[in-house]
């Protein structure tokens, strides 16, 4: 039997043209529509979420303000169904520049509380965020010591040198730093220990279910371990149960975040007692 040469296969790569790759812009285009019509409409609000010390878990050390956008049926859309899209478009500065103002003001309006507002490494080049932060900074002098601006890490790792600057400039007004979803992206060590970070947020990916997982055990020890050496603040993302709470405060972490403690809220407890105030 003649064997004929056979031809190596090429591997399958979508074209632009594809149907999934269609209809993954197609999702795009209509995140990104959304987004704009919701900014254009300021529907627009933070919710906010407690974390908690292990020994005093009914009294949070501070609060995350999440940013979240509503859509033209009134659906309150959470940041994971559209940060990613929109992060190094405009539209993720602007949504920075909301997340920002709002935040200032919550922390001008309740002067006990403590807030930290995400933000992206891209936002510290655009001249409006900046504006906001200078001015919220002024309208009162205990603000920055309230303020922890949090940066993901992927965020940090595209342009190092303008955080570490942005960094060393805010920490001197008083700002706290913490470095969001670690363990999640490609950290530098050198930079780690240059950008001297006051947080540092472990992803939650490692902390689910934690309790039963020894590889992510290991791991979390591990980040745990880095924290230390540089004193960092530890927070463990995404704790879910009471036995992963458990385990998180017998390795030592210092504050927890997730839905066993609290989901994140637009009606947090101080506006709440507002009304109740307004009513009296």
């Amino acid at each position: 039997m003649t064997k004929f040469p056979v031809q190596p296969r090429e591997p399958i790569q979508l074209s632009e043209a594809s149907p999934l790759s269609f209809a993954v812009s197609s999702r795009d285009r209509e995140i990104l529509a959304m987004v704009r019509q919701a900014i254009e409409r300021r529907d627009v609000m933070l919710a906010f979420q407690p974390i908690v010390q292990p020994a005093h878990p009914g009294r949070p050390a501070f609060y995350e303000g999440l940013i979240r956008v509503i859509d033209e049926s009134g659906r309150i859309v959470p940041s994971h169904d559209f940060i990613d899209t929109v992060e190094t478009s405009d539209l993720g500065r602007k949504l920075d520049c909301l997340a920002l103002e709002m935040g200032l003001l919550t922390l001008a309006e309740n002067p006990k509380l403590r807030l930290s507002v995400n933000m992206s490494a891209r936002s510290i080049g655009w001249p409006e965020w900046m504006r906001i932060l200078t001015r919220g900074l002024a309208r009162d002098e205990t603000i920055g010591e309230r303020l922890i601006l949090e940066i993901t890490e992927s965020s940090a790792m595209t342009m190092p040198e303008l955080v570490l600057a942005f960094m060393n400039e805010m920490q001197l007004k008083g700002i706290s730093f913490a470095l969001d979803d670690f363990g999640a992206g490609y950290t530098s060590f050198r930079y780690l220990r240059n950008f001297d970070f006051d947080i540092l947020k472990i992803s939650g990916q490692f902390i689910s279910g934690i309790a039963r997982n020894t590889d992510n055990q290991i791991l979390t020890q591990a980040l745990l371990s880095i924290a230390q050496h540089f004193e960092m603040f530890t927070v463990a993302e995404e704790v879910e149960s009471a036995e992963d709470a458990a385990w998180l405060t017998e390795a030592g972490v210092d504050c927890m975040q997730g839905y066993y403690f609290g989901a994140p809220t637009i009606r947090p407890p101080w506006s709440v007692s507002e009304v109740r105030q307004a009513r009296c």
